[in-house]
């Protein structure tokens, strides 16, 4: 494993800082061997937000601002991710990564009043507040979130061909090769639906062309399971706001609807024309929502 590791050294952060969004705000925070990049804004109540598969804390670069005015928002790198080195002494799973928050969270000495996860960040919020909170009542704000296993060929081939990628000890480094060329970032993140302008696909090709990052990201699919979350979806008591874009390329919008069905307070608000990552090409509007609806909540 150390010869293995030798192939992926952490993303360095002394060359990225100077040009890393809000890295003024970072620290490194190491829990139970686990050594997490973490950025901390603003005072008041404390929003979680977690970021989705193969992003980092730079997705939030342009919402987390208006939501510091009058909160203390804490956005963490998930292990495998960006600055957040992965202890492969431990599962990438959707349990193990809200383990890993409770006790990032315990050592912070924080307690979220409301989690804010993006896609995948969405299913580790849920997870966190189901299973590693006190009670299940957090308000949950799922924004294009992972929570259904997704439909038909999908759903049989994802897992096991993620699998298959992350046993390859050569995948991330040839992945993050290929990465090197801007037009496959960009053919990427087109494929969600989104639109990104250059700089947002700049931090993507920064993640993308590193091999630890690519690494952590292929073994979080690896070990990705939903079945089970989304059986325990009921037992969230809390309030949940969904924000979706109408042109998601990467969940299928129909599975708001199912999901809407299975938990008891739940609304959603759907921006047409946006893609997978709606709150990087609108993020003012996301904000809005956001916060309307955490005034809403009491919270």
């Amino acid at each position: 494993m150390a010869l293995l590791d030798a192939l992926y050294p952490p993303m360095d952060w002394e060359a990225n800082r100077t040009s890393w969004p809000h890295a003024e705000h970072s620290r490194f925070v190491t829990v139970h061997g686990q050594t997490w990049h973490v950025q901390t804004f603003g005072q008041g109540p404390v929003l979680l937000l977690l970021h989705g598969t193969g992003a980092s804390t730079h997705s939030w670069r342009d919402l987390v601002l208006p939501l510091a005015r009058d909160h203390t928002v804490i956005c963490p790198d998930l292990p495998g991710h960006a600055f957040s080195y992965w202890n492969t002494r431990k599962s990438n799973s959707l349990d193990h990564m809200a383990a890993g928050l409770a006790a990032l969270l315990a050592h912070l000495a924080v307690q979220p009043s409301v989690i804010i996860g993006h896609s995948a960040g969405a299913a580790v919020g849920a997870q966190l507040i189901l299973h590693h909170t006190k009670g299940s009542d957090t308000p949950l704000i799922g924004l294009n979130p992972a929570w259904l296993p997704l439909p038909g060929l999908a759903s049989w081939l994802f897992p096991p061909a993620a699998k298959l990628l992350a046993f390859n000890p050569l995948s991330g480094v040839l992945f993050a090769k290929q990465a090197a060329k801007p037009s496959v970032v960009r053919n990427l993140m087109q494929s969600t639906g989104s639109q990104l302008d250059e700089t947002a696909l700049s931090y993507y090709q920064r993640l993308l062309q590193t091999p630890s990052h690519v690494r952590g990201v292929l073994a979080m699919m690896a070990a990705w399971r939903l079945n089970k979350l989304s059986q325990q979806l009921p037992g969230l008591k809390g309030p949940v706001f969904m924000l979706i874009g109408g042109n998601d390329q990467t969940i299928p919008v129909s599975l708001a609807t199912k999901t809407m069905k299975l938990m008891p307070d739940t609304i959603s608000q759907t921006f047409a024309g946006l893609g997978h990552l709606a709150h990087e090409e609108a993020p003012a509007a996301v904000g809005q929502q956001i916060l309307a609806w955490i005034r809403q909540t009491g919270r």
